[in-house]
């Protein structure tokens, strides 16, 4: 997953602890991957991501969290798998529910931010 470049400026909500993200973006993404795919591996092939990588940015929720945010079967002869637990479902419900509130149509605090930049040189898409 390589870092993201916006030609236009908008807001990106982080849950910082110490030196960690705990959940941002790119974590609500990989959660949202996985409760999609059921799979860590088929969710980093999705996202272009490595599979040490995914386990990585997990293992830091799993640490700030009070639960584990997804739960993996072991392969063997059935296929392993991978779901967001019940507690993973509601920090992703969390997390999404205030990058909605943060948008310009629902906090008017948003969109004047924004208005107080300096023009951008940067042509629309």
């Amino acid at each position: 997953m390589t870092r993201t470049h916006h030609q236009h400026p908008r807001f990106q909500l982080r849950l910082v602890s110490g030196k960690d993200v705990v959940i941002g973006p790119g974590k609500a993404d990989l959660l949202d991957a996985i409760g999609r795919t059921g799979s860590i591996s088929s969710a980093t092939r999705e996202m272009g991501l490595s599979y040490k990588k995914a386990w990585q940015l997990i293992n830091t929720m799993n640490e700030h969290f009070a639960a584990p945010v997804i739960a993996t079967v072991s392969g063997g002869s059935q296929r392993g798998g991978a779901e967001l637990t019940d507690f993973g479902h509601r920090v992703l419900e969390q997390y999404r529910a205030l990058q909605t509130r943060l948008t310009a149509e629902n906090a008017p605090e948003t969109q004047a931010l924004l208005n107080l930049l300096a023009p951008s040189d940067a042509p629309d898409p």
